[in-house]
């Protein structure tokens, strides 16, 4: 029996989702291991073979830099988002990686209430489960439909 159920996916991608809606920044690089690959990147670089992202980490401590940088330095406007995130399809599987798409949609909202459709697009990841059960992410790939990208895009998606 394969331990990539749906119904362990989509709790995956819940927790993710309301890790970041709930501004708890600092638990988002644990839904990844230690090596692994972040990147934010758009459709027409990705089918494009592009590795060129918008955001790139490839490794946990690299995740939690970005974390503290938005904490402590960077500058930004206040805002949040609420993430809409489709059934994740299990695309391949080899016994301890599984290869999963979701569908997403991120509304942002601004500091003085405005409301608006931040970001559609997919997930690719690599999933595995660790050594405690619990499923991680290897590899997030955030494949957003338009090309055109706010340059507010600070808060991971």
């Amino acid at each position: 029996m394969s331990v990539f159920t749906q119904e362990r996916l989509t709790a995956l991608n819940a927790a993710y989702a309301r890790c970041i809606d709930n501004d708890q920044l600092e638990q988002w690089p644990a839904f990844f291991l230690e090596r692994c690959l972040y990147l934010i990147t758009t459709a027409d670089n990705h089918a494009a073979g592009m590795q060129a992202g918008i955001i790139y980490a490839d490794t946990r401590a690299m995740l939690q830099d970005r974390v503290l940088a938005m904490r402590d330095a960077n500058i930004y406007e206040e805002q949040r988002y609420r993430h809409i995130i489709g059934a994740p399809l299990v695309l391949d599987q080899d016994g301890a990686n599984a290869t999963v798409e979701s569908p997403f949609i991120v509304v942002r909202i601004m500091r003085g209430g405005g409301t608006e459709v931040f970001a559609t697009g997919r997930y690719l990841d690599r999933v595995v489960q660790g050594p405690d059960a619990t499923l991680k992410f290897s590899e997030r790939v955030v494949v957003c439909d338009s090309s055109n990208i706010d340059t507010l895009l600070v808060i991971p998606l």
